[in-house]
C-alpha cells in the first residue's frame, strides 16, 4: 500500500476518519503517530498527502491536502476472461499496471458460466482495483465493461479504437522477428494503445482473423502457452517499456 486512497464521500470538510485495513496499515506497518504525513489520494481525483491529527484505538483521523494530478492510465485492454479466481488475482495488477478501460469480452473458449460470477458486481471488483491503485500510488480507476458476444462487440463496439495502435496477442510461433516487433512498437509509441488478449489457450484462428480484419496487429511472446494472468502482465510490461 504505497498510497492510501479515500473515496470522495469519505472526505468531510478536508478530514477523513477510517478504521479499516487502511488504518491497520498505518498503525502496524507505518507506525503512525499524530503529526505524521502520509501519501494519500482520492479515487478518481487528486493525490497528495495527509497529516494524522488523531489516533483513537483503531481509528485514524487525517487532514488531507490533495493538490497533484495522478499518473494517467496509458492502455486499454480487451480481455477474454479466465476463471473468476484467476480474474480476481489479475484485477489489482491491471490497475497497478496502468490499464484504463477493461472490456471483458466473450470468446469461444470462455466458460459461459463466467458471466454469472459474483465478481462481476461492482461492489466486488471495485475494491480489487482500488487495491491495485494503492500499490501503484495512483488514483485513476479503470473502467470495467462487459461484452458477452465477441461478434456483436466487433460489429458495434470496437470502432471506438479507430486511431489507436491495436495489438492482438496470440501464443504461437511468431512470423515476425523480435526486431520487427520492437520497431513496430517504437514506431507507434506515441499513439494510444489497445491490447486484445484471449482466454486460456488463446483466441481461435477465426477470432484472430476477425481482429486482424479490424486493424489489429498480431503479437507473440513465443510458442509457450501462458496462463492469462502471466501473459497479460508480461505483455503490459513489454509494451510499457516502449513508451
Amino acid at each position: 500500500m504505497n498510497r492510501i486512497l479515500f473515496e470522495k464521500d469519505e472526505i468531510d470538510d478536508g478530514f477523513v476518519s477510517f478504521s479499516d485495513e487502511r488504518a491497520e496499515h498505518v498503525l502496524k506497518i507505518l507506525h503512525g503517530e499524530v503529526g505524521q504525513t502520509l501519501k494519500t489520494g482520492e479515487v478518481n481525483g487528486l493525490i497528495g498527502t495527509s497529516e494524522i491529527v488523531l489516533i483513537k484505538g483503531k481509528t485514524v483521523r487525517v487532514k488531507v491536502n490533495h493538490t497533484e494530478e495522478s499518473l494517467k492510465p496509458w492502455i486499454d485492454l480487451i480481455l477474454a476472461p479466465p476463471r473468476p479466481r484467476v480474474m480476481k488475482r489479475l484485477l489489482p495488477q491491471l490497475a497497478t499496471m496502468g490499464v484504463n478501460r477493461i472490456t471483458l469480452v466473450g470468446a469461444k473458449k470462455v466458460e459461459k458460466d463466467f458471466w454469472g460470477a459474483t465478481l462481476l458486481r461492482e461492489e466486488n471488483f471495485r475494491p480489487l482495483l482500488v487495491e491495485g491503485l494503492m500499490q501503484a500510488g495512483t488514483s485513476i480507476l479503470p473502467e470495467v465493461r462487459l461484452e458477452k458476444s465477441f461478434n456483436r462487440y466487433l460489429k458495434s463496439g470496437i470502432d471506438e479504437y479507430d486511431g489507436y495502435t491495436k495489438i492482438v496477442a496470440h501464443p504461437y510461433k511468431s512470423e515476425t522477428s523480435d526486431t520487427q516487433h520492437s520497431n513496430f512498437l517504437l514506431h507507434t509509441s506515441q499513439a494510444p494503445k489497445v491490447l486484445a488478449i484471449g482466454p486460456e489457450g488463446g483466441w481461435t484462428d477465426e477470432e484472430v482473423a476477425a481482429l486482424e480484419e479490424r486493424g489489429f496487429t498480431r503479437y507473440s511472446l513465443g510458442e509457450r502457452i501462458l496462463r492469462t494472468d502471466t501473459a497479460t502482465i508480461a505483455l503490459l510490461a513489454r509494451l510499457d517499456a516502449t513508451r
